[in-house]
């Protein structure tokens, strides 16, 4: 077994001169060492370039330039535009809460204000649970929104099953076959949004993933994640995800927490006729929704979490 004396520049008495054109650098040849001679020394110029050609592709970090920062855009609460300044364009968003804690106000405000800045939209619905009436009530332009309904597809509900594997899955336990059934949206969901992307086009688009079950949801691998932050970096598109929990990790550049304090109710016994008693009857005419910035990638200040409360009302209560 053979052995290289690996050597620096300091320790041949030969230190870093950094204000002056030349300074001793370290050959990629590792015969220079193992033969005893010193390495040759690298010319650099007056404006940092290295004089070297292997050198050529480096760049020195004083003439590296800095990363512009997104453009934001109102995500139409303003309680959410005051606490993150908005929506940045080119990054990935993640709204994560449990059910009726304020995600779909949050989607159907956030798809209300794209489609009045005249942008296109896409909602990749992984449960097909989008109400269409609610998204118009929400003043949703549907013609500028495509709503991409995944589903588990006809071709595999009247597959017939053509081995003992299969069989056996037929007539497997009910929480084994709703699995098979998230994956296979899982599945609907990734494509879908893979060609979204690659389509270009729309100012905003969506994956609801809020009603696929966390573990399967984090099946998702983190690569798909980075590939959907870089198709989109550079790119007037939003990318929002919508999930019961964190699942993109490093890889989104906001993330929103929801959780809802109160409903409002009213009573309907002072509004109904005096004639009918309804004294146990109540109207439900909004939520409270608290929503926590957990982290930002936007800002360079230390991470701290900040909140804001807003209320979503229903149709009925004007």
């Amino acid at each position: 077994m053979s052995s290289a004396v690996v050597c620096t520049s300091a320790a041949l008495g030969r230190p870093f001169v950094l204000d002056d054109e030349v300074f001793t650098g370290l050959s990629p040849d590792l015969e220079l060492f193992s033969e005893g001679r010193s390495p040759k020394p690298v010319r650099r110029s007056r404006d940092g370039a290295f004089a070297d050609p292997r050198l050529a592709g480096i760049t020195s970090a004083s003439r590296l330039d800095i990363r512009p920062a997104p453009q934001m855009v109102s995500s139409g609460i303003a309680a959410i535009d005051a606490l993150a300044g908005g929506l940045p364009r080119g990054c990935l968003t993640e709204i994560c809460g449990p059910a009726s804690s304020g995600r779909t106000t949050f989607l159907l405000s956030t798809l209300a204000a794209a489609t009045r800045r005249g942008e296109f939209c896409a909602v990749v619905d992984a449960s097909d649970a989008l109400d269409p009436q609610s998204v118009a009530d929400a003043g949703v332009e549907l013609d500028r929104l495509l709503w991409v309904r995944c589903g588990e597809s006809s071709s595999s509900k009247n597959a017939e099953p053509e081995d003992n594997a299969s069989l056996a899955e037929k007539f497997s336990p009910f929480r084994q076959r709703k699995s098979r059934t998230s994956e296979s949206r899982l599945e609907q969901v990734l494509r879908a949004t893979d060609l979204l992307l690659e389509s270009g086009g729309f100012g905003l688009i969506v994956l609801d993933l809020g009603d696929v079950p966390p573990q399967e949801a984090r099946r998702v691998p983190l690569t798909t994640w980075f590939r959907f932050r870089r198709a989109v970096e550079h790119t007037p598109t939003l990318l929002l995800a919508i999930e019961q929990q964190p699942i993109a990790g490093s890889c989104s550049s906001l993330l929103f927490q929801l959780k809802s304090k109160c409903g409002r109710v009213r009573e309907l016994a002072a509004a109904a006729s005096p004639h009918i008693e309804l004294a146990h009857t109540q109207l439900l005419t909004g939520i409270e929704i608290t929503a926590e910035l957990i982290y930002s990638r936007l800002d360079r200040k230390p991470v701290r979490s900040a909140t804001a409360a807003f209320i979503s009302r229903t149709a009925w209560a004007g």
